[in-house]
């Protein structure tokens, strides 16, 4: 370890003056010996790293949506060589080089501060063993070996000897305890960030070897974290689990606001959007107008999220436009006023009270009362003189009614005896 280290000398000047440099402050708020001062100290650095680290996690994010963008082709390529893996990875990195994409692109973040952890980790160990290093003088290092997070001085070892603990005025439960609390709390963050990667913002319907690999690291790096975990000093501890909050934050704001296309995490998202361009007619941010510019632009080639979005906002009478925005839709507004209309005219007229009380009695079959104009012509008085044409109450039905045939009849064949 102490060969690795000294690779990474270079920058362990330039820790331990950015750690004296915010030690100075919260020093004089906490006081200089305290572990609030040194623990916020080597926070506080984590912070800075991070910050610095934003316009490669950008590059990170870009990357891993070009990435996306391949995933039809990839998706061929695993249904042309679905039986011989071989030649699919072989396609898979053909496809990789030519589009000037690459898959470990995930690691940068890790791989950028990998210095700092190693120069920190060298600075501690330094503290630990005695040794000035960088910026820290002596002054500096007795009071950093004062220092005490939650009973663990800073530079003590889950493996430390108990003699080696009590020299830093401690004892040897305190450190394991405050160590195995923070080593668990450290391995469940990294797998929890690396969980939500994989369940939320990852495209579902294609399965490609570099998802397969996230899947595998989803496990394995918890477990090398607590298996490395107990060789770090506690102040080591701080820094890996504060990175780690960091990265699962920064992880939880990208999913919630600019997804993966077609991971569950852009069904969400697009389902919430749909809502609020509906509620309020427009689109609210730059944020929004790009995400609804992407899918605008994709023409046939949205996923069913995304057709899904352009459909509700069709129905509301909103259409999305080319630069993002979202106007009122003349034909589907006009569409739905003539709906409307249908249905206003199709609307029966109200009827009297007198109308639907008769309805109702001829429903029963109940005798209603009706006026004079209104009663059939059987009921009314025959005329006396109009005798020839009055016709028999019983003789309704006219022969061709009853099933006769009209004019002449033939005679019946006798039957026979």
């Amino acid at each position: 370890m102490d060969t690795i280290a000294s690779l990474f000398s270079f920058i362990t000047t330039p820790v331990s003056w950015v750690i004296v440099q915010f030690h100075k402050v919260y020093g004089a708020i906490f006081g200089p010996d305290t572990g609030w001062a040194w623990g916020l100290s080597i926070v506080s650095l984590v912070i800075l790293i991070r910050i610095c680290l934003i316009p490669l996690f950008v590059k990170q994010i870009k990357a891993t949506r070009a990435m996306q963008t391949l995933q039809p082709e990839m998706k061929k390529i695993q249904e042309r060589y679905k039986n011989d893996r071989q030649r699919q990875s072989e396609e898979m990195m053909k496809l990789y080089k030519e589009t000037g994409t690459n898959p470990l692109s995930s690691c940068l973040p890790i791989l950028a501060q990998s210095p700092f952890f190693f120069a920190l980790y060298h600075v501690l160990n330094s503290i630990a063993s005695n040794d000035t290093i960088g910026v820290i003088n002596e002054r500096l290092l007795e009071s950093a070996q004062k220092a005490h997070i939650f009973g663990a001085p800073l530079a003590a070892k889950f493996t430390d000897s108990s003699d080696k603990v009590e020299a830093l005025n401690s004892s040897l439960t305190d450190v394991r305890v405050v160590t195995a609390i923070m080593i668990v709390l450290m391995s469940l963050s990294q797998f929890y960030t690396q969980r939500q990667l994989m369940t939320k913002n990852v495209d579902t319907t294609v399965k490609t070897p570099f998802m397969q690999q996230q899947k595998m690291l989803m496990y394995v790096f918890p477990v090398i974290f607590a298996v490395f975990g107990i060789n770090f000093p506690v102040g080591v501890l701080v820094y890996w689990l504060t990175t780690n909050v960091w990265t699962m934050g920064q992880q939880m704001y990208v999913i919630h606001n600019n997804p993966t296309p077609g991971s569950k995490a852009q069904a969400a998202y697009l389902e919430r959007l749909s809502k609020n361009v509906s509620k309020h007619g427009r689109t609210r941010g730059r944020g929004e107008r790009t995400i609804v510019k992407a899918i605008v632009a994709k023409g046939r080639d949205r996923n069913e999220y995304e057709r899904k979005f352009v459909n509700g906002l069709n129905k509301a009478g909103l259409a999305a436009q080319p630069d993002g925005t979202v106007i009122k839709s003349e034909s589907t507004a006009a569409a739905q006023a003539e709906d409307a209309a249908v249905a206003k005219r199709q609307q029966p007229k109200r009827q009297t009270k007198s109308q639907r009380q008769s309805g109702t009695a001829k429903a029963a079959g109940e005798p209603t009362s009706l006026t004079k104009s209104e009663e059939p012509e059987d009921a009314k008085p025959a005329d006396p003189g109009k005798k020839d044409n009055a016709k028999p109450a019983g003789n309704t039905r006219s022969r061709a009614q009853s099933g006769q045939r009209k004019g002449p009849q033939r005679p019946k064949s006798p039957s026979k005896k």
